[in-house]
């Protein structure tokens, strides 16, 4: 008798779909830093390159920090833990 093949797990599907997220979230970061940087640039032409740049790697890397959270927590709410932490939790509150 054949042998049953096992479920494939969603793990692998959920990086994937995460690192396919986290490539648009660079260039929308990216973007953005650049946005800032010309701003800063004309507001003051006497800044100095490295206040220039300093402004691009702070705002690229803060956009990039708080988009991929969000992005980990929509993706953990469609997983389906929570819904198994929260019934674990209501069954101790009885």
């Amino acid at each position: 008798m054949p042998a049953i093949d096992p479920i494939p797990s969603p793990r692998r599907s959920t990086i994937r779909r995460f690192w396919r997220i986290f490539r648009l979230l660079v260039l929308l970061s990216l973007v953005i830093a650049a946005i800032a940087v010309l701003l800063v640039a004309k507001g003051d032409p006497s800044l100095h390159i490295h206040m220039l740049i300093a402004t691009g790697l702070g705002i690229s890397l803060t956009v990039l920090l708080g988009t991929a959270l969000m992005t980990l927590v929509f993706l953990s709410s469609s997983s389906g833990h929570d819904e198994a932490a929260t019934h674990l939790h209501q069954e101790n509150d009885l």
